[in-house]
C-alpha cells in the first residue's frame, strides 16, 4: 500500500488494524462511533453486494456530500451521474475486494468540473464473519485539511 500522508487516515488505518484481532478483517460492530469523532464527517460506509458486484452507500460522508453537491446515502454507486467519478470509485472499491486488503489512492483533478480534486482516499474491507467482505469503510482527506 502507498504510504498514508494524512494523520487522520493513518489513525483510521491503525484503528482498523487494532480491531482485526487475528481475523482477516474487522466488523463494522468493532468500531464505536463515539471513538471515531476524528473522522466521522469524512467517512463512508458502503455495503458490498455480490452477483453482480455492486456497492451501496450506507453512509455518505458529509464533507464529500458538500463538495460533490450530492448525498449518495442509500444509493448505489451506479446512480452517480458523474461517469468519471463513478468509474474511478468503482475501480477503487473493486480493487479492495480483489486484493482483500486496504487500498490507498491519491486523486488529482478527477471530475470534469473540478469538484472532487486533490485528496487522499483510504478504503478498507469489513466483514461480519472475519473473512467474507460485506462492507467497505472509506475515508477521505482533502489537501486543504
Amino acid at each position: 500500500m502507498v504510504e498514508i500522508v494524512s494523520p487522520r487516515l493513518k489513525r483510521l488505518f491503525s484503528d482498523w488494524e487494532d480491531r482485526r484481532r487475528g481475523r482477516d478483517f474487522p466488523a463494522r460492530a468493532d468500531f464505536d462511533p463515539l471513538e471515531m469523532k476524528y473522522i466521522l464527517g469524512a467517512m463512508n460506509l458502503i455495503d458490498v453486494l455480490y452477483d453482480p458486484l455492486r456497492f451501496r452507500f450506507r453512509v455518505h460522508a458529509s464533507n464529500t456530500t458538500q463538495r460533490i453537491r450530492m448525498d449518495m446515502t442509500g444509493k448505489f454507486l451506479d446512480d452517480m451521474p458523474d461517469q468519471v467519478l463513478k468509474q474511478v470509485i468503482g475501480e477503487h472499491f473493486t480493487e479492495v475486494i480483489e486484493r482483500r486488503a486496504p487500498v490507498l489512492k491519491r486523486r488529482r483533478n478527477l471530475t470534469t468540473d473540478k469538484r472532487f480534486v486533490n485528496n487522499e482516499v483510504l478504503v478498507m474491507p469489513l466483514s461480519n464473519d472475519g473473512q467474507s467482505i460485506n462492507m467497505l469503510m472509506a475515508a477521505l482527506a482533502w489537501d486543504t485539511e
